[in-house]
């Protein structure tokens, strides 16, 4: 694929990105696109690379970038707000409709991990993709906290961002914490983070505790229905642990959209090598959705009310 690097602005920051192309795209026209999006800890260099690789050889234009904060993009250090990751997904968005090569009516967002609530509230806000996917991801936050934490656990979090709290009120900021402290990797994926992710330039920063607070408002369910009739991808990993499977099934029984349940064979990034067959299996039916989708009109696939 052929790598553009650039940059475009997300509430007055600048934020690093990457334009890829296919190695056959052919001259002049409107292409087709995907925004790619990571989890948590937001990088261009690792998931959404990984995915153009593949998508590229599949007929898609993508864009990357790194979230408001994180690696090279401006923005505070360590302030992960779920809110905030999905408007800089939603500028993404806009400037990649604005491109003079790309088709504005077709146009879709990827979410991994994390970055799966975030695609859904950016296209539930905007109402300018024509698909959307959204993988191995959680869609409420408190419950996706309960599931992972004893109740002694979860109560001592609840805590300590009450604490945090009152604290960034009276005091003018939150606190840093180590980059998992709420947010604990299981043993097979933590594995896959120290091996693969861990040596990703800007990795493993801390985090302030407030993003602790923004997943516990997260209730990505509650909106999901708005996306109709914009079609919704949810593939998920039968046995994550990390983001348990009843993630996907909640979502999926929430949402009103033409909508698809994918279910993967394997954890929450076990398969996730570009030449993986469980990534490359994803990566055809993802290509299935998005022609699909992009198949069904020309025009965006809901318009927002006044």
């Amino acid at each position: 694929m052929i790598e553009k690097e650039t940059t475009f602005y997300s509430e007055g920051c600048r934020l690093k990105a990457t334009v890829y192309y296919p190695d056959d795209l052919s001259d002049g026209g409107q292409h087709p696109a995907l925004v790619i999006n990571s989890g948590y800890q937001g990088f261009n260099e690792f998931y959404p690379k990984m995915f153009a690789g593949r998508m590229t050889e599949r007929g898609f234009v993508c864009l990357g970038f790194d979230y408001r904060g994180m690696a090279d993009s401006e923005g505070e250090k360590g302030r992960v707000l779920i809110e905030e990751q999905a408007q800089d997904v939603r500028n993404a968005v806009t400037f990649i409709r604005a491109q003079e090569d790309i088709d504005p009516r077709r146009v879709g967002l990827v979410g991994w991990g994390m970055g799966a609530a975030n695609v859904v509230l950016a296209a539930e806000k905007g109402g300018d993709v024509a698909g959307v996917a959204a993988l191995n991801g959680f869609y409420d936050g408190e419950r996706w906290l309960k599931s992972i934490h004893t109740y002694d656990e979860f109560r001592k979090i609840v805590g300590e961002v009450e604490e945090d709290r009152v604290h960034r009120v009276l005091q003018g900021e939150s606190k840093l914490a180590d980059t998992f402290a709420h947010y604990p990797l299981d043993p097979a994926t933590d594995d896959y983070v120290q091996k693969e992710l861990a040596q990703v330039y800007g990795f493993g920063h801390p985090t302030r505790l407030q993003f602790t607070e923004s997943i516990l408002d997260l209730k990505v369910e509650s909106v999901v229905a708005n996306l109709s009739p914009t079609p919704l991808f949810i593939a998920h990993g039968e046995r994550n642990t990390l983001h348990p499977y009843d993630e996907a099934l909640s979502l999926y029984a929430s949402a009103a959209s033409p909508k698809t349940l994918y279910t993967v064979d394997g954890r929450h990034n076990d398969f996730m090598y570009s030449d993986h067959p469980e990534f490359l299996l994803l990566c055809d039916r993802l290509k299935e959705f998005f022609e699909e989708a992009f198949g069904v009109g020309a025009a965006p696939a809901r318009s927002i009310s006044a």
